[in-house]
């Protein structure tokens, strides 16, 4: 990781976190125990990697920050609701999400399911607000849609529930992680890019295929480190997936062939961005960051 996207990381992070919990309800406003567990389950943890993403890709097209902004908190809440979601008894039954009780735990499984409601009607009037003209957010509006909905994150999930000790092929696992985990990804990419202007026919294909290897190869690194670090490090129960008989690559394909195929699809995710030149560049150094992170 060179200096320069180190720091422009940290700086992005941090600005991103300041104006994510001003587009959140205050803790002190009714319901007031509703809005202190959805700002517990929203700030203060996670990588923010679908933020970076959106930020990066607004460069290429000198996307105009504010509209950056929400569209990156959208993403976020979407993102947040999710995990709050899958942690409850009903999915995945997890007490440990990024170092601390999952919202079930530390409030309660009702809230929990409301506080996932009201993140994701949160992202949507987040993203409507912004001082963008509505031929702008429109297509916008519905990509985050779809990318949250049945054929995106909420349909992967659905796959994996349905897959629980399951010997799926390797088209199939694909095809699941492309949906619960890269559909957001996905439009991470494709909303900063948005912000900026109407994409051309080759520009989306692009960001397609970028957004496609990436997508995946988080998910494969999830599976190596879930099988090889420790709940501490995670932030999150590790050997999870084991335990409950869950696909994944790691169980699939073993932990060599999983990380070389991590490698593989950096390789093509750099390669896609290759129209783009030197503006990608900070696309290029998040492939390598989800590549080579060790949480």
């Amino acid at each position: 990781m060179s200096s320069q996207f180190h720091d422009w990381m940290k700086s992005t992070q941090t600005q991103f976190e300041l104006a994510f919990a001003h587009l959140l309800p205050e803790s002190d406003v009714v319901p007031a125990r509703l809005h202190e567990a959805m700002r517990y389950a929203a700030l203060d943890g996670g990588k923010r990697v679908r933020p970076l993403l959106v930020f990066a890709a607004g460069r290429l097209f000198d996307a105009p920050s504010e509209l950056l902004t929400r569209a990156a908190a959208a993403l976020e809440m979407i993102h947040a609701y999710s995990l709050v979601h899958d942690d409850m008894p009903c999915m995945d039954d997890d007490a440990l999400r990024r170092g601390k009780p999952t919202v079930h735990v530390q409030y309660d499984e009702a809230t929990a399911l409301l506080v996932g409601d009201a993140l994701q009607a949160q992202a949507f009037l987040v993203l409507t607000e912004a001082s963008a003209s509505a031929e702008r957010k429109l297509p916008m509006l519905q990509l985050l849609a779809k990318a949250a909905g049945s054929t995106g994150m909420c349909g992967g999930q659905a796959i994996d529930l349905a897959s629980v000790g399951l010997a799926l092929s390797l088209n199939q696992l694909e095809q699941m992680h492309q949906l619960k985990t890269g559909a957001l990804l996905r439009a991470s990419v494709l909303l900063g890019a948005m912000s900026g202007k109407t994409l051309s026919t080759p520009e989306v294909t692009a960001l397609d295929t970028y957004s496609s290897a990436i997508g995946l190869a988080f998910q494969v690194v999830d599976d190596v480190l879930d099988a090889t670090t420790d709940s501490v490090t995670l932030g999150k129960t590790a050997g999870k997936d084991a335990a409950d008989n869950k696909p994944t690559y790691v169980s699939l394909l073993g932990l060599d062939a999983s990380s070389k195929l991590a490698e593989k699809l950096c390789n093509d995710a750099h390669e896609a961005l290759l129209p783009f030149g030197q503006k990608a560049q900070h696309l290029h150094d998040l492939a390598d960051l989800i590549v080579q992170r060790k949480a």
